[in-house]
């Protein structure tokens, strides 16, 4: 029988990598001091395979980017389906407050990312794209997925190996969420930012090595919300997102047969639409999630078996990205992605501890862990960052962070969408496309800058030449 084994090879080889690096992450003190994630290690074992190995044995990283492509829709899904309530009391700005700090640093990457890649178009580089700069964000602040279908996206308007440059950038971004988040925690630490007894997480053998040991009690993964002898939980939930996941296809379809009839531009507008399937993924979730609320069938979904989900999807996802890298590609550009990862990681690094300590009003350097890890990686970083000083989410950080998600996400449309703006600098000629993609970043920086002085009132430029507000 001739059946197609390519998705199996695949799926064999990143489970492999996955094992190997939880086996490597359990016994190698590098790994645990640093608390490298198994994904990102297993997706940086695969790289060499996939680029030297894998094309002379009839195994190529191509399917890798459509793996990376539909599971980015599928943990978009998972997290829009969660049934998050609000935390916060009334007149609390915490939900506000967390989605103005991600928006923050959407806007700095966006206006570091872009306007070096003016500078160096300019100069010394004339045919770099001028999309380019929209990488970093993309890679930091969007993840691997974003970056790869985004960036793929372009590649049909001239970009060679944009997809490539995206994981990479999100790659870098994952060094420093790792190396950076576990840096500030000492840091924190020594300097009074956090009280002692929250690194203890740091030194806890199961934080360290990533596998509970046998004799300590493990939480709950899951909770049943079906009969399995009807239909098993895990089943009924992943039948859930991937038709959630269909429709949005169609939505998609539908869309992009009403664009057509507009002529060239139309379908070009369609084109990039499908680069960023996952906003209507998670657009279709929430839709369909306030029909189900509607139906009072919500006691059917559970928060927790969605989470394993999107868990599962973003660890797939992660290690196929770096994997899927073309070093090759990443040759011909790796001075300007090491310039802009550089400076742009440079400047989350100072400016999230500084505008986390004065916006918010309590567990500043819990909020402030967390929208580093987001902003340099993906939710599941962040989380991961989280847990390290509160292990059992006693804080509402992590809950609040999920609620401002879905403001944070409708915030962000604007911006994604001027995303495109650069390419069109290309496609005509005329830089003013360029320029409207800066000023919509500007525009966001001063949306943060106004949202910034409202919530932190007479905080805002207290001691205004320190990282952090220690009151």
């Amino acid at each position: 029988m001739n059946f197609d084994w390519n998705l199996v090879i695949d799926l064999g080889m990143i489970s492999i990598a996955l094992l190997l690096a939880t086996l490597i992450r359990s016994n190698v003190r590098f790994f645990q001091k640093y608390l490298i994630p198994n994904a990102l290690t297993a997706g940086f074992l695969l790289l060499p395979f996939y680029n030297f190995v894998g094309p002379n044995v009839g195994v190529d990283s191509n399917r890798l980017g459509e793996l990376v492509y539909h599971l980015l829709s599928i943990s978009f899904v998972s997290m829009t389906l969660r049934s998050n309530a609000p935390t916060g009391r009334r007149g609390d700005h915490r939900i506000i407050a967390t989605s103005t700090a991600v928006l923050s640093q959407f806007a700095v990457q966006a206006l570091v990312g872009l306007l070096l890649t003016f500078a160096l178009f300019s100069s010394i580089l004339p045919d770099l794209f001028p999309s380019f700069g929209f990488l970093l964000p993309l890679g930091f602040c969007q993840g691997p997925g974003q970056a790869y279908a985004i960036g793929q996206g372009w590649e049909g308007f001239g970009f060679t190996g944009a997809g490539s440059v995206g994981l990479t950038f999100a790659a870098i971004g994952f060094i420093f969420a790792s190396f950076g988040g576990v840096f500030l925690i000492n840091y924190g630490i020594r300097h009074g930012w956090l009280k002692p007894e929250f690194g203890k997480g740091l030194d806890t053998k199961n934080v360290k090595s990533g596998v509970y040991p046998p004799d300590r009690e493990r939480p709950v993964a899951a909770t049943m919300s079906t009969e399995s002898e009807a239909i098993d939980t895990m089943t009924y939930h992943f039948a859930f997102v991937v038709f959630v996941y269909l429709l949005a296809y169609f939505l998609l379809q539908g869309l992009t047969a009403l664009l057509s009839l507009a002529g060239p531009l139309g379908r070009d507008l369609a084109v990039n639409l499908w680069g960023i399937s996952f906003i209507f993924a998670a657009l279709t979730g929430i839709l369909v999630k306030s029909v189900v609320r509607r139906l009072g069938l919500e006691h059917t979904v559970d928060n927790r078996t969605l989470t394993r989900v999107s868990g599962l999807s973003v660890d797939i996802m992660v290690a196929a990205a770096i994997a899927a890298i073309s070093l090759v590609v990443v040759k011909e550009y790796w001075w300007p992605i090491l310039l802009l990862s550089v400076l742009g990681g440079l400047a989350t690094f100072i400016t999230v501890p500084w505008f986390c300590s004065r916006i918010f009003y309590d567990h500043q350097f819990h909020r402030m862990l967390m929208i580093f890890g987001v902003s340099t990686g993906t939710l599941p970083t962040g989380l991961a960052l989280l847990r390290v000083i509160d292990p059992e989410f006693e804080t509402p950080v992590a809950s609040d962070y999920m609620y401002a998600s879905g403001l944070t996400f409708v915030l962000a449309i604007p911006f994604i969408l001027s995303i495109n703006l650069p390419v069109y600098s290309t496609t005509t000629g005329e830089m003013l496309y360029f320029w409207l993609a800066v000023a919509v970043s500007g525009g966001y920086l001063l949306f943060v800058a106004a949202m910034f002085l409202w919530i932190a009132k007479k905080r805002a430029f207290l001691k205004g030449s320190k990282v952090w507000l220690d009151e």
